[in-house]
């Protein structure tokens, strides 16, 4: 189940590295919104196959899940849009998502 579970976090970064790979334009246009330089999206990218990858291999799974953690609670600023309902379901996913990191990383031995 671990397992599982660990690939299925995974395949949230591989589609963030593929749609800022296949389609940049909506991730720049989040940076600009908020006066981050565009290119910012391209290690961010990187940082999203790192993550992919990190999840899965066991070695790497505890510092992955703790970057992963403050990545998603970093990148949730782009969608605090208290106007749009999508942004803000997004918005707290992000929170979800590095609360349950945060508990990945815990499970795993130092």
């Amino acid at each position: 189940m671990d397992l599982i579970g660990r690939i299925l976090l995974a395949a949230l970064f591989a589609a963030g590295a593929a749609q800022k790979a296949l389609a940049p334009a909506a991730a720049q246009g989040l940076l600009a919104g908020i006066g981050a330089p565009v290119w910012l999206i391209w290690p961010a990218l990187g940082l999203n196959v790192a993550l992919g990858v990190g999840l899965i291999w066991p070695p790497t799974v505890r510092a992955s899940a703790l970057v992963a953690a403050a990545y998603c609670a970093a990148t949730s600023i782009f969608h605090f849009q208290p106007d749009d309902g999508w942004q803000m379901s997004i918005f707290v996913k992000n929170w979800c998502l590095a609360g349950g990191f945060l508990v990945l990383a815990a499970a795993r031995k130092a």
